[in-house]
């Protein structure tokens, strides 16, 4: 099936299943309290959803903290640790110290990624619907010598627990009858970027060398899997926070390997302003693959004009056949549980918009 309205996922939280998260982890509201205001989040959101158009609904995360902490939350072995300074750009942009995760122990899976999640969104979707994961590569850089190292060897050696949750986890969704799998990996798009690109080469790391090891473990996830009217996407951006951004650059410098090499039959992509670049990466698309253009930006309300969308895309078909195309926001509204700083109503009219110009280019 072809879903021309798609979007990444993360929609924006109420304030009542914020405090509601703050309060469960206070010790304030039990878990059964917590699940129950989640699903009245999760069925208002739905109603949102299909009133709007868009094709293709989800949960809006609303069960995580953020797009990764299912993961988190059902493997045991991550650590806290400290990350150093992110140069966050944007508003409000600071480089200020964030907390990350590294694997500090052998990895034990307690549960399903999305155990607690997919029964209520099958239930109650009532239109296509897609499941979200965390990329297992972004974990693999979890490995810190002289911590992780006391666990496994070395990065390969985490890389296959990783890929082997992952996939497992993928396996369980397509048993479970979901034809839409989605897996968000932003750590391809630090390879674009000019700067960082430096920065790895100045800490001994090659780029070219990570988007290989990436694409490799991505790949692994779901090799052999997905058929006929199964949709296996993946999803890159350049960072997401409170509509703050990390990276800059086109596509360019990884395009033609990654755009070839990945297996996935759906790639959502950013596109919303200049520091996506343009256009001519797409050249490097193989045909059997569905691009979705994310042309509506989530980090500001700025409602873009309907004519200015359907004429980027048609400059897009310059490279890829408009058959191959379709469009979203280009990223998620709430990466975490604190979003972007647009409203619920800022949110509802650029999916609308979405679906609107979808239907004016596609019909």
């Amino acid at each position: 099936m072809e879903y021309r309205a798609d979007q990444v996922g993360s929609l924006l939280r109420p304030q009542k299943l914020i405090d509601a998260h703050t309060g469960h982890q206070q010790g304030k509201l039990d878990l059964e309290a917590l699940r129950a205001i989640e699903d009245e989040a999760i069925l208002d959101i739905l109603e949102q959803q299909r009133a709007s158009g868009i094709g293709v609904v989800t949960d809006g995360e609303y069960r995580r903290y953020n797009y990764y902490h299912n993961m988190i939350d059902a493997v045991e072995g991550f650590v806290i640790t400290d990350e150093g300074p992110l140069e966050w750009r944007g508003p409000g942009g600071d480089a200020g110290r964030a907390p990350g995760r590294a694997v500090g122990g052998r990895l034990v899976q307690k549960r399903g990624l999305t155990a607690h999640e997919l029964p209520f969104l099958k239930e109650h979707a009532g239109v296509p619907f897609k499941v979200t994961l965390p990329s297992a590569n972004q974990f693999a850089r979890g490995f810190r010598p002289g911590l992780t190292d006391r666990f496994y060897a070395s990065r390969e050696e985490l890389a296959k627990d990783l890929i082997a949750i992952t996939r497992r986890e993928i396996e369980s969704l397509i048993a479970e009858g979901v034809t839409y799998i989605q897996i968000d990996a932003p750590n391809y798009t630090a390879l674009v970027d000019p700067e960082r690109r430096e920065r790895m080469r100045a800490n001994g790391a090659d780029p070219d060398q990570l988007l290989a090891e990436s694409i490799a473990i991505d790949n692994a996830t779901i090799e052999g899997l997905g058929g006929d009217g199964e949709t296996l996407a993946l999803h890159m951006c350049r960072g997401n926070s409170r509509s703050r951004w990390l990276s800059e650059g086109s596509y360019e410098p990884i395009a033609e390997k990654l755009f070839d090499t990945l297996q996935f039959n759906r790639l959502l992509l950013e596109y919303d302003t200049d520091r996506a670049g343009g256009f001519e990466p797409l050249r490097f698309m193989p045909r059997n693959k569905q691009v979705v253009l994310g042309l509506v930006t989530t980090k500001q309300s700025e409602l873009e004009p309907r004519e200015l969308l359907v004429r980027r895309i048609a400059e897009a078909s310059r490279y890829i056949p408009t058959e191959n195309l379709s469009i979203s926001p280009q990223c998620g509204f709430a990466s975490a549980m604190l979003g972007n700083l647009l409203s619920l109503d800022d949110q509802r009219r650029k999916l609308e918009l979405v679906a609107e110009t979808a239907r004016e280019v596609w019909g």
